[in-house]
C-alpha cells in the first residue's frame, strides 16, 4: 500500500467516523438515541470554565482598548507579536502634545509669559507620557501576559480534552445502542466487551476533564494577585499624573492670569486658587525675596505700612485708577481699606495707583 492509498482510506475511515457521529447528535436531539449525562460536578466545573474564558477574554480585550485606545496601534502590535517581532516604538499622545507645546513656547520666546507657560506644560505633558508608556509596560507583563497565557494555553488544554470526552461519551452511547439491538449470544457478548472498554475510557477521560478542571479555582486566585497588580500600576500612574499637575499648577501660579491683546485694554487678573501667590514657587528660596502666601497679604492688609515689590510683567493701566508698570522695576505698595483682595495701591515717585498683586514680588 503506497502513501496515497492510505491517505485516501484514513481520509475514508474520518469522514464515515464524522457522519456516524452527525446522525448520533440529530438522533440525541430528536430523542431517538439514549445520551449519558454528565455528574453535576462536571457539568458544573464545565460551565464555571467557560464561564472563566467569556469574561477573560472580554476583560482583557477591554484592558488593551483602555492602555492604547488606537484600534491600528493596537492590530500593528498584534501583527509584530503573531511575527515573534519586536513592535517599533512610537511616541504617544501626551509625548506628542507635550512636544507641540515646547516647539510653541520656543516660537513665542521663552522669557515671555505665554511661551515660558506652554514649555512648562510641554514638559509636564511628556513626563505623564513617560508614565503612560510605563502603566502599558507594567499592565502588559503582570496582567494581560498572565490572561493571554489563560486563554492561548490553560484553556485550549481544557477545551482539547473536552473534545475528547465528548468523543468518548459518544462512543460509550454508540456501544449501549449496539448492545440493545444485538440478538445473538455471540453478537451480545462482543457487544458487552465493547461496551466495557468504552465505559472505561469514557470514566478516564472524565477523570482527566475534571482534574483540568478543577484548576479553575487556583486560576482565578493568579487572576486575583494579576488584578491587584493592575490596580497598583494605576494606583502609581495617577499619583504620578497628580504629583505632576500640581507642581505644574504651582509654577503656573507664578504667571499672569490677564493678557494683552496688540496692545489694546488689559483685563484685570481673576481671581482663581493660585492667584492669591505672588510669584512662582521657584522663587521662594531665591536670596533677599518673601513670596506672598496669603498670610502675608493679610498681614500688608493690616498693618498701615507699606512695602517694596518687584514688578513680574509689564501692565499697561486699564484706567486713570490704575498704575502701569514696567517688569523688574521696584514699587512701593500698600493696601487702602476697602479694596478689592486682588488688588494693591502702587506708587512710583510722584505717580499712584491700583496694581494687580499677581504681578508683585514682595521684597525684604
Amino acid at each position: 500500500m503506497n502513501i496515497m492509498d492510505f491517505n485516501v482510506k484514513k481520509l475514508a475511515a474520518d469522514a464515515g467516523t464524522f457522519l456516524s457521529r452527525a446522525v448520533q447528535f440529530t438522533e440525541e436531539k430528536l430523542g431517538q438515541a439514549e445520551k449519558t449525562e454528565l455528574d453535576a460536578h462536571l457539568e458544573n466545573l464545565l460551565s464555571k470554565a467557560e464561564c472563566t474564558k467569556i469574561w477573560t477574554e472580554k476583560i482583557m480585550k477591554q484592558t488593551e482598548v483602555l492602555l492604547q485606545p488606537n484600534p491600528n496601534a493596537r492590530i500593528e502590535e498584534f501583527v509584530y507579536e503573531k511575527l515573534d517581532r519586536k513592535a517599533p516604538s512610537r511616541i504617544n499622545n501626551p509625548e506628542l502634545l507635550g512636544q507641540y507645546m515646547i516647539d510653541a513656547g520656543t516660537e513665542f520666546g521663552p522669557g515671555t509669559a505665554y511661551g515660558n507657560a506652554l514649555i512648562k506644560c510641554g514638559e509636564t505633558q511628556k513626563r505623564i507620557g513617560t508614565a503612560d508608556r510605563e502603566l502599558i509596560q507594567t499592565s502588559a507583563l503582570n496582567f494581560l501576559t498572565p490572561l493571554r497565557n489563560f486563554i492561548e494555553g490553560d484553556y485550549k488544554t481544557i477545551a482539547k480534552e473536552r473534545k475528547l470526552l465528548q468523543n468518548k461519551r459518544l462512543d460509550l452511547d454508540a456501544a449501549k445502542t449496539r448492545l440493545k439491538k444485538a440478538k445473538a449470544a455471540e453478537s451480545r457478548a462482543s457487544s458487552e466487551q465493547e461496551l466495557r472498554i468504552t465505559q472505561s475510557e469514557f470514566d478516564r477521560q472524565a477523570e482527566i476533564t475534571r482534574l483540568l478542571l478543577e484548576g479553575i479555582s487556583s486560576t482565578h486566585a493568579h487572576h486575583l494577585r494579576c488584578l491587584n497588580d493592575f490596580v497598583e500600576a494605576q494606583m502609581t500612574y495617577y499619583a504620578q499624573c497628580y504629583q505632576y499637575m500640581l507642581d505644574l499648577q504651582k509654577q503656573l501660579g507664578s504667571f499672569p492670569s490677564s493678557y494683552c491683546n496688540n496692545n489694546q485694554t488689559s483685563v484685570a487678573p481673576v481671581p482663581s486658587a493660585s492667584s492669591n501667590v505672588i510669584g512662582s514657587s521657584a522663587l521662594s528660596s531665591t536670596s533677599g525675596l518673601v513670596i506672598a502666601s496669603p498670610t502675608n497679604l493679610i498681614d500688608l492688609k493690616e498693618c498701615s505700612g507699606s512695602r517694596k515689590a518687584r514688578v513680574l510683567y509689564d501692565y499697561d493701566a486699564a484706567n486713570s485708577s490704575e498704575l502701569s508698570l514696567l517688569a523688574d522695576e521696584v514699587i512701593t505698595v500698600f493696601s487702602v481699606v476697602g479694596m478689592d483682595s486682588d488688588w494693591l495701591m502702587g506708587e512710583r515717585g510722584n505717580q499712584k495707583g491700583r496694581v494687580p498683586i499677581t504681578y508683585l514680588e514682595l521684597l525684604n
